[in-house]
């Protein structure tokens, strides 16, 4: 695994757009057998709807399937990914609730997969995906090449989320003291009542202040 992940790393070190990064890490998927691969980044810009960028060498036919029948939103394999970081394996357990996207993808030549997702401390969520057309991935597999996986999921994180997400934590300005001691009355759980017009009435004094 060493002179692997070192050569891996060495290529991702050069690369210099994510294209070029994303490039990398299909060549390293290659390398241990997958023929494709794909990953997504959800950046929290909003809570109620994150963005979310997806880079993957899927047939084209199947990346603008995924799109216009929404399946990010129904994907079992991302709603695994946002509760946890342990990695799934592709099953028809796994897409029962999914019949028609798993039908479909499969109907594109992706019959086996493993994804796994990595999260980091400015909130973002990112997710590799390795996949292939045929060759159950078996037991004696996954014991052998789990670590190099897991590697390759975790720097595809690292390099892919420098490159198209930047510091989420610089895009927001700091909270006042007001707004902190808001935040801190929610936290303890005051009554709701009390809660309310608490809230209501600091918003009040904030827009004052900003002269709204």
């Amino acid at each position: 695994m060493a002179l692997w992940a070192h050569d891996v790393l060495r290529r991702l070190t050069g690369a210099r757009s994510p294209e070029d990064a994303f490039a990398q890490i299909a060549l390293g998927a290659r390398e241990l057998g997958f023929e494709y691969c794909a990953y997504g980044l959800r950046l929290p810009l909003s809570f109620t709807n994150p963005k979310t960028l997806i880079l993957s060498s899927y047939e084209r036919g199947w990346r603008e399937r995924y799109l216009e029948a929404g399946y990010l939103r129904t994907d079992p394999t991302v709603a695994h990914g946002t509760r946890s970081a342990q990695p799934v394996v592709w099953s028809n357990k796994l897409f029962e609730r999914a019949p028609q996207m798993w039908e479909e993808a499969r109907s594109f030549g992706l019959r086996v997969g493993w994804a796994q997702s990595c999260f980091d401390a400015d909130g973002r969520m990112g997710m590799l995906t390795l996949a292939r057309s045929n060759e159950r991935l078996t037991r004696k597999e996954l014991l052998a090449h789990d670590p190099m996986m897991r590697w390759l999921a975790n720097n595809a994180h690292l390099t892919l989320a420098g490159h198209l997400g930047g510091a989420q934590a610089a895009i927001h300005e700091p909270f006042t003291r007001r707004q902190v001691e808001v935040l801190r009355w929610t936290a303890d759980g005051k009554p709701a009542l009390t809660r309310f017009v608490a809230i209501r009435r600091r918003c009040a004094r904030l827009d004052a202040i900003d002269g709204r």
